[in-house]
């Protein structure tokens, strides 16, 4: 038996009234979504829990089926292994977005998109401008780079700043936690912030974004900070291989320590113009060669995070018609032997622009396996499933029928 798990980050939503009080999954035409449902087994899952961050790093580790109290270490540490950046002991490992500031506030996380060449030549003129013994910047794709701090410490409280649109930017700076020792790591990330304001607003790169009517990548910000963790392989764990195709940097890093192969498909941007066709692609012929192949498309969380539950919708059509309908006519209709699952990995309302701790959705079609009764997919259908409640851990076991 082969395992492919699609994966639609964010998805899972409240109802809106604009889309008549239905979440976009259940306002989305979605048919072989829906058929899947049908011919599956559906149930809830809560990913993360109630005292962990709700962020897509912990979510996917316990999709991947390892045990996130043990291993997780934040977001830093796998990005940076993805970009195959060295992370030694005693080096703080954190995401370093750039964002764009505007009124004293936070406008977006994301520096409007900023592309991956404009993004790169920032980080780069921080890293000669800033970077030393102590401190290095480390390009990534986008908005989306890595900061080191030799002997930092994770006794500090980092906002990731997605959570916190709209926000005055003073007003969540990093700070140690109640009697720690992380005072010192959260000053020197405070002045690198504000020092990092000052030398973005005149970069060319800003100055050229600006007179374009698009949003600069004014400011620095630090979240998801963590050391090297220690991750036993996924064949070590399950006995199984596998493949990683994704455009963001974090799955890739979460693929590298789980010992997958890491694809990489042009065109993968993690927004709506992804490259939907190349990853299907690249999804069948790596079934071909490995057990398991995780499939992740990063769309509609960045439009949750933008509030804009109409591109939502039309993202998980995409996902619908574009990644489903291919994989199962491939599968499924062909009569190979593949089980399927389908979830996302955390809610991104697109009410609250940021994710949650509310459990999921999830459907797992095995081959021979008598379907439930539920007939379509979404928040509330999936509640009726014969999977019940599931948490963290124990989604892998389940999809590997251990």
């Amino acid at each position: 038996m082969k395992y492919l798990i699609v994966l639609g980050d964010g998805m899972a939503d409240y109802p809106i009234p604009e889309l008549g009080d239905k979440t976009p999954l259940m306002a989305a035409k979605k048919p072989y979504t829906d058929r899947l449902a049908a011919l599956g087994c559906s149930g809830m899952y809560k990913t993360v829990p109630d005292d962990m961050p709700p962020g897509s790093e912990v979510a996917n580790l316990a999709v991947m089926g390892y045990d996130i109290r043990k291993v997780y270490q934040g977001r830093g540490v796998l990005e940076g292994a993805a970009m195959g950046v060295e992370i030694s002991e005693n080096v703080l490992a954190m995401r370093c977005n750039l964002i764009c500031l505007a009124d004293d506030r936070i406008k977006n996380h994301s520096a409007g998109h900023i592309s991956t060449e404009e993004g790169r030549e920032l980080i780069l003129a921080l890293q000669e401008e800033f970077g030393s013994d102590t401190v290095s910047f480390h390009p990534g794709v986008s908005y989306r780079h890595l900061m080191l701090l030799k002997g930092g410490s994770n006794e500090i409280v980092l906002t990731p700043p997605h959570d916190v649109p709209g926000t005055p930017w003073r007003d969540v700076l990093p700070r140690a936690q109640v009697s720690s020792n992380g005072a010192n790591t959260a000053q020197k990330l405070s002045e690198l912030i504000i020092a990092s304001q000052d030398f973005l607003a005149r970069h060319p790169v800003n100055l050229k974004r600006i007179s374009a009517g698009k949003d600069p990548g004014n400011s620095i910000w630090f979240w998801s900070a963590g050391y090297r963790p220690q991750m036993q392989t996924f064949m070590q764990l399950y006995g199984k291989t596998g493949a990683m195709i994704s455009a963001v940097d974090l799955l890739h890093g979460i693929g590298v320590y789980a010992g997958f192969r890491i694809i990489r498909v042009e065109g993968a941007t993690g927004l709506y113009n992804t490259n939907y066709e190349g990853k299907v692609q690249a999804a069948l012929e790596a079934l071909e060669e490995v057990d398991l192949v995780y499939l992740h498309i990063e769309a509609p969380d960045e439009a949750g995070h933008e509030g804009d539950y109409v591109l939502k919708t039309k993202c998980i059509e995409a996902l619908d018609s574009r990644v489903l309908k291919p994989v199962m006519e491939a599968t499924l209709e062909k009569g190979k032997e593949v089980t399927i699952a389908f979830l996302p990995d955390h809610p991104t309302p697109c009410k609250l622009r940021t994710h949650t701790h509310d459990p999921i959705p999830f459907v797992i079609y095995r081959p021979g396996n008598t379907p439930d009764e539920v007939q379509c997919y979404d928040e509330f259908a999936a509640r009726n499933g014969s999977l019940g409640m599931i948490r963290d851990i124990e989604f892998m076991p389940l999809l590997l029928g251990r």
